[in-house]
């Protein structure tokens, strides 16, 4: 198992002129390597090859930082090409300064950690606010910046823990008003922490305009909205680190609905409450910390009506004419009356309970237990046995 632990570090003024250079570094190195994979026609060079000639030409200012900055920059060079080829991303984009680029790459062997401070090449001994909290073998580090602090994000691996089994599930129906309604009705509240401060950054927006490029000024206003940034930023992650946290430590098995984020925000007038709520992050928090702690992870199908169906076993009732500001969700064949995410909730668990079931028993049927390579026997592991796509994890 591998984690990771971000640490905000306390540099000097001398110390932090050195993270600007090292992650300048990085950042010429990669938009060198885009340049040179761009002008080729033909066949592209190989990350290795335009590393090689990127070294033989190194620039002198770029001997006063550790030479992890620079292999750093096409290591994630080397990543936007191979997600661009797996048609993941569009071609590599040039990093600018101006867009807060700031980080840089350390190898396990290039740093060492002790107590409250790590030591960078080149640098010395930094302070860190806090010691590491995992133990393991260390394999690299990421120093970068967030508003107006630096941070180290350490990644470490570590034996799997063995965990208690509670034999529970729950499913989950993420939405706007409520972050999340669980199948027991647990219900986690939408903090919405860029509405809350949407005011106060277009005051500081406004003022900012209205200053002059290059002056001070300017500089103490962009400064402003780079802090307000990264408060807006950390209360969103305190909130979606504890909810998924809590679900995955009290839930075995956890179904959740395949939402399709990006096409849903292409509606303007729910674009910046959905990207507020980070609806697509919630999922991929849950999914991580469910499977680390051995349990079981299982998203339904996004065209699953889980809001239109009634959630009682016995009723086969289904709502085609439910409309979006209807909050209660009335049965009208055994008049259950529930709240609208309640029944979707319980739905999107009955739904993700049968997949399972169909699918341990084609997983039996096949011999396949989970672990190793699926027999060649038409089974697809991402594939539904009713024939809809589904996701889902067993360890």
């Amino acid at each position: 198992m591998i984690r990771s632990h971000q640490i905000r570090l306390n540099p000097t003024p001398e110390q932090e002129t050195y993270f600007y250079k090292a992650a300048g570094t990085a950042r010429y190195a990669y938009n060198w390597a885009v340049e040179k994979w761009r002008v080729i026609e033909g066949k592209k060079p190989s990350t290795l090859q335009l590393k090689k000639q990127f070294n033989a030409i190194k620039p002198e200012w770029a001997y006063e930082v550790t030479k992890c900055a620079a292999e750093g920059g096409f290591m994630a060079f080397g990543d936007a090409v191979s997600r661009f080829f797996k048609g993941q991303n569009g071609e590599p984009q040039f990093k600018s300064r101006n867009r807060g680029h700031f980080s840089f790459y350390l190898a396990n062997d290039k740093f060492r950690v002790s107590g409250h401070w790590i030591r960078v090449p080149k640098l010395g001994w930094v302070n860190m606010a806090e010691k590491l909290r995992f133990h393991g073998k260390i394999l690299k580090a990421q120093i970068r910046k967030h508003g107006t602090h630096w941070f180290a994000s350490i990644s470490l691996e570590m034996p799997d823990k063995v965990v208690k089994k509670k034999n529970t599930a729950c499913g989950i129906d993420v939405g706007i008003s409520h972050l999340a309604t669980l199948s027991d009705n647990t219900i986690y509240d939408n903090v919405r922490p860029l509405k809350n401060h949407l005011h106060r950054l277009a005051n500081l927006q406004r003022v900012l305009a209205r200053k002059a490029k290059g002056s001070r000024n300017r500089e103490r206003i962009k400064r402003k909205i780079r802090q307000l940034h990264q408060k807006i930023r950390n209360i969103r992650d305190d909130v979606l680190h504890k909810m998924t946290t809590h679900i995955a430590c009290h839930y075995d098995v956890v179904v959740m609905e395949d939402l399709n984020v990006k096409g849903m925000t292409k509606n303007h007038r729910l674009a910046q409450a959905l990207q507020d709520a980070s609806l697509g992050r919630v999922s991929d928090l849950i999914a991580s910390k469910v499977q680390d702690r051995h349990g079981i992870y299982c998203e339904v199908g996004r065209f699953f009506p889980s809001s239109k169906l009634c959630s009682c076993p016995e009723c086969d009732g289904k709502r085609d004419d439910l409309t979006l500001s209807e909050r209660t969700y009335e049965c009208p064949q055994c008049g259950l009356m529930l709240d609208r995410d309640h029944n979707a909730a319980r739905n999107i668990l009955q739904e993700g309970l049968r997949i399972l079931r169909e699918t341990e028993i084609a997983l039996s049927g096949s011999g396949y237990d989970g672990h190793k390579t699926p027999p060649q026997t038409g089974y697809n592991p991402n594939i539904s046995p009713c024939g809809g796509g589904v996701h889902f994890c067993i360890p």
